[in-house]
């Protein structure tokens, strides 16, 4: 009994793996690991590939995709897509974070959390949604909602509930993540920005349109500095618009001129050929009149 673990310590080669089979010792698998190394062994392709094979095939792969999902576009159905197309057949469960929640770690959001809920039970690649999802996947909710696999993109998702550097840490080191990719040129921080960049036309658009500087939270002088502005647009416009007219005036009358001249002045002459006709006829009866006096 003394002896064995100084085979251990030794090294006998078959013990170490190195025997024909090449399988590893069952004391390589229970030796602990730096976090790291474990993290790189569970992120590479072939091992993240190992859980797909205990995925029962007589029965949905239920496949878990979580976000913000604030003004819901194109780029997060895409995702959603590519998480439902990730098998065959695919159980897309969705989970979406409550408003205390992510108005804590990322922001405040445009839409609430009912909104934001609707917008994906509305999605076609979506089977289920999951109300007041975790910031942070555990075991436990893995195992509540029986999930096999959890769809995201590959970057690192800075966890800021400060529990681990990546919200997906734990999800990669035992080889239930699965990839997405991002749709470029897209995304909830690129919508809001644009907004931000045309404040002004946007809160002059809803001026026009009836609401009040209450309604936009505007004060009464950016009110007025607004109207103002929109009136001088209005009048760029209508000189705009009057020199337009005029220019197509001057063009049409400048084809009616080039065409018209010729047939003007013909009539014109026709009416002094007639004129003279008739200051000629009335000359004539003057004459004879005087000779016979």
């Amino acid at each position: 009994m003394a002896r064995v673990p100084r085979k251990r310590q030794g090294g006998n080669p078959k013990e170490e793996g190195d025997d024909a089979t090449g399988v590893p010792p069952e004391s390589a698998e229970e030796s602990p690991a730096t976090p790291e190394s474990h993290y790189e062994q569970f992120s590479s392709p072939a091992l993240a590939a190992e859980p797909e094979k205990d995925v029962r095939e007589d029965r949905p792969v239920r496949v878990y995709a979580d976000g913000i999902y604030d003004l819901f576009h194109f780029g997060h159905a895409r995702a959603l897509e590519q998480a439902k197309k990730s098998f065959p057949n695919t159980y897309l469960l969705v989970g979406c974070c409550n408003d205390e929640i992510t108005h804590m770690y990322k922001g405040k959001t445009v839409m609430t959390e009912s909104e934001r809920y609707e917008s994906l039970r509305h999605c076609k690649w979506v089977d289920e949604v999951i109300p007041d999802a975790p910031w942070v996947i555990t075991q436990e909710f893995l195992d509540k909602h029986k999930i096999d696999f959890v769809a995201h993109d590959a970057l690192p998702y800075a966890d800021a509930s400060g529990a681990g550097k990546d919200v997906y840490e734990f999800v990669k080191s035992v080889g239930k993540f699965k990839e997405t990719k991002r749709t470029d040129g897209i995304s909830t921080s690129d919508i809001i920005m644009r907004i931000l960049k045309d404040y002004n036309e946007y809160v002059k658009r809803n001026l026009a349109r009836g609401n009040t500087r209450k309604d936009l939270g505007v004060s009464y002088v950016k009110e007025k500095q607004l109207r103002v502005n929109m009136e001088l647009t209005k009048l760029r416009e209508k000189v705009r618009h009057s020199k337009k007219s005029c220019k197509q005036q001057q063009r049409l009358l400048g084809s009616i001129t080039r065409s018209g001249w010729r047939m003007q002045i013909a009539g014109l002459q026709d009416f002094l050929r007639s004129l003279r006709k008739d200051v000629i006829s009335c000359k004539l009866p003057l004459k004879t009149e005087f000779r016979r006096d």
